[in-house]
């Protein structure tokens, strides 16, 4: 803010404070509001009777109405001079009563336990600065420790604040490790200043109130309220009353964002919290049309709740498919809702009565007071989701598994990484658990909860429920196996010699085993470097190795650089399915080591010699770095043909090891794929019936 000190050391500065009243003169300088902005919460906590300090009065007015309206015992103090003899002279006929000292609020000449009462606005946050505020023993820390000196049992400190983080953190803590018990009021409107020339901001004022007790709670009490009257809601811990007031400040942004509209190419988002856990409950994405858009008169605003296990899906998980979503609802503004894992929704009219006033205030502007707003969603009920299990990899951080509806109906169970939560990794379909599971598990006690809508499937049972491995999820797998018809172009039969592959990727283990099972003679080889990763397709998707399907745990670039020095090894196909941990980089997957010219060198090596393919799944938002990547293919590959998955931004690349620098023809390739797809079928039992191998490669074309 323009009025604040440029330096910490300003702020222990009288002189500096000095010359900023005299600069003002008799205009009342007014930080976060006024009484009549504040005069709710501070008459809850603050008492008529009570005897109380005011720190840093500065020339504010609020003392005086105080004192006009009954608090007339009121002692106020300042490091300003100047400050303290203005109002000292401004009051001394009316206001008799009004006492103002010339004080340092990091060192009072008062008694012990002498006040019932410290209110503070503005004050805290200017002596926190990042400069001050942050070292041990900073101007804060000591100020903090003499209000808490000054005041009795049963006294409260009433700050009010813009809480940044690292105020608010400093206080919490400071009074947590006192054993006081701490809430947080968080306020409509503005934070800023009153005062016309200094900038105001977006965030709004919070109220924190810390109660002195005689002896520590058992537990920190933790509590954060909506407005003045609003319901305390509990936390737990420090951080998590950081989290939730991160919220409220994150909304206000949004809202004041919003106030002039959006731009339709970046929509903004923000998550909305659960109180009592602190983790987050819905994520809200807002959609605006470009200018110019057309859209039925009435269409000013709808909200689009994503039922539960449907927030990965393309039209909902990615900004591009959102931004398809409001284009089909047609409204000027359009809320995305998403539900979160490990929240309890009890049905589509109880998420719409507790989203309803929150998201009314993100409506575009210029929308009818007495307009209809439509909650939209497909389905008509909140879906369904369990999370079976949880657990942390070394090299991914947390991750759950869990089970799912899908559109269709069927239960489908996924892997998913915590860091990207909007990413399913691995995903199978279930069947039913066997007769005898089913049977076991009736005599179990019953202590699952309730599905989160009447008409939620019953409970896959955890790890016994079936994983279907003749179905593959991913659509990307599907192109890879269909891409194995390139091995024997022109063939009316699959021949039965063996196939070899090497997958690098584990993940929940569908393509390997969809392999091992359905094409025949196939010998797959896996590399996945985390154990709990292998850990998890083994417990939980039903990942069964044997002799024509084995897992080796290593990094995937040195077990290639290994085979290709030793020699002596080569592979019909290899596939790479591996991830990129780092989200910045434009391109998920694969990470940029897999794709550098010198190691594809030695992954064509490794191929079968004028025969071999290599298979990629390239996911990159990235076009220039896309486009590298392409380059260095064809660089090492003489003929690279690309295959794009429809509503995702994977692409499945086909890189053929032999000599030939023309893509096959069109009619051997669909003589390939009909023999491959005969020999799948013949396997004796159903299999995938979305996996028709001519139909995948029809759209395979030269990179």
């Amino acid at each position: 803010m323009s009025l604040l000190p440029r330096t910490a050391e300003e702020f222990s500065s009288a002189e500096y404070w000095e010359r900023f009243f005299r600069r003002r003169g008799d205009r009342a300088f007014e930080w976060y509001g006024g009484y009549t902005d504040l005069c709710g919460v501070l008459h809850k906590y603050i008492k008529p009777r009570d005897e109380v300090l005011v720190v840093g009065c500065g020339n504010s007015e609020l003392s005086e109405q105080l004192y006009d309206v009954g608090y007339q015992r009121l002692t106020n103090i300042d490091i300003s001079e100047t400050a303290i003899a203005a109002m000292s002279q401004r009051n001394a006929a009316r206001r008799p009563g009004l006492t103002f000292l010339r004080v340092d609020a990091t060192q009072t000449p008062f008694e012990s336990q002498q006040f019932r009462a410290a209110l503070d606005k503005g004050t805290l946050d200017a002596m926190a600065s990042e400069e001050g505020g942050a070292a041990e023993g900073g101007l804060a820390k000591r100020m903090l420790v003499e209000v808490g000196r000054v005041l009795g049992v049963g006294g409260r400190y009433v700050c009010v604040s813009l809480a940044q983080e690292h105020v608010l953190k400093l206080a919490v803590e400071h009074f947590v490790g006192e054993g006081w018990a701490v809430r947080v009021h968080c306020l409509d409107g503005q934070g800023g200043t009153s005062d016309p020339e200094s900038s105001s901001c977006a965030l709004p004022v919070f109220v924190l109130v810390c109660t002195k007790f005689r002896q520590p709670p058992p537990a920190p009490l933790l509590e954060l309220c909506q407005g003045e009257d609003g319901a305390a809601q509990r936390h737990t811990t420090v951080p998590a009353l950081l989290g939730a007031v991160r919220e409220c400040q994150a909304y206000a942004l949004l809202r004041s964002r919003l106030r002039t509209g959006t731009d339709p190419a970046h929509s903004p988002a923000l998550q909305l919290l659960h109180a009592p856990s602190g983790r987050p409950r819905y994520t809200l994405h807002v959609l605006d049309s470009p200018p110019g858009t057309k859209v039925p008169r009435a269409n000013h605003f709808a909200i689009f709740i994503v039922p539960q296990g449907r927030e990965t899906d393309w039209l909902y998980g990615s900004a591009e498919g959102r931004g398809q979503l409001a284009r089909s609802a047609a409204f000027r503004r359009l809320v995305v809702v998403a539900m979160h894992r490990d929240q309890h929704y009890q049905d589509m009219q109880a998420v719409q009565s507790e989203l309803s006033p929150m998201v009314m205030e993100l409506a575009p502007p210029g929308m009818p007071t007495n307009q209809q707003v439509p909650f939209l969603s497909v389905g008509g009920d909140v879906g369904w989701r369990e999370v079976v299990h949880r657990g942390v990899s070394t090299f991914s951080g947390e991750f759950a598994v869990e089970d799912v509806r899908g559109e269709d109906g069927q239960l489908y169970r996924r892997l998913i990484f915590l860091d990207s939560a909007g990413v399913v990794q691995s995903e199978s379909r279930l069947g039913q658990p066997s007769a005898s599971t089913r049977k076991r598990n009736k005599k179990k006690k019953s202590g699952r909860p309730a599905p989160t809508s009447p008409a939620a499937p019953p409970p896959a049972e955890g790890a016994a429920a079936r994983v279907d491995s003749s179905f593959l999820c991913c659509a990307h797998h599907r192109v890879m196996v269909a891409g194995l018809a390139v091995l024997q172009q022109g063939n009316t039969h699959w021949t039965d010699a063996p196939v070899s592959v090497l997958i690098v990727g584990l993940g929940g283990g569908g393509l390997p085993q969809f392999l091992r099972d359905w094409v025949p003679k196939a010998k797959v080889q896996v590399v996945e470097l985390d154990p709990a990763v292998l850990e998890v397709a083994r417990d939980w998707f039903g990942f069964m190795p044997d002799d024509r399907l084995g897992v080796t745990l290593g990094d995937g670039l040195e077990h290639i650089n290994t085979l290709d020095k030793q020699g002596g090894q080569s592979y019909d196909v290899i596939m790479f399915d591996v991830d990129s941990k780092d989200p910045t980089l434009g391109m998920s997957c694969p990470p940029p080591a897999f794709v550098e010219t010198s190691f594809l060198e030695k992954v064509k090596n490794l191929l079968t010699p004028q025969a071999g393919v290599f298979m990629l799944n390239l996911v990159c938002r990235d076009s220039a770095r896309r486009e590298g990547v392409l380059a260095g293919l064809r660089e090492v590959f003489p003929c690279v043909l690309s295959r794009g998955i429809e509503g995702e931004v994977n692409e499945v690349l086909l890189c053929l090891r032999g000599d030939q620098n023309t893509p096959p023809s069109p009619p051997a390739l669909r003589q390939a794929a009909h023999s491959l797809q005969e020999a799948i079928r013949g396997r004796g039992q159903p299999c995938d019936l979305s996996l028709s191998v001519a139909a995948l490669l029809e759209d395979l074309h030269v990179a």
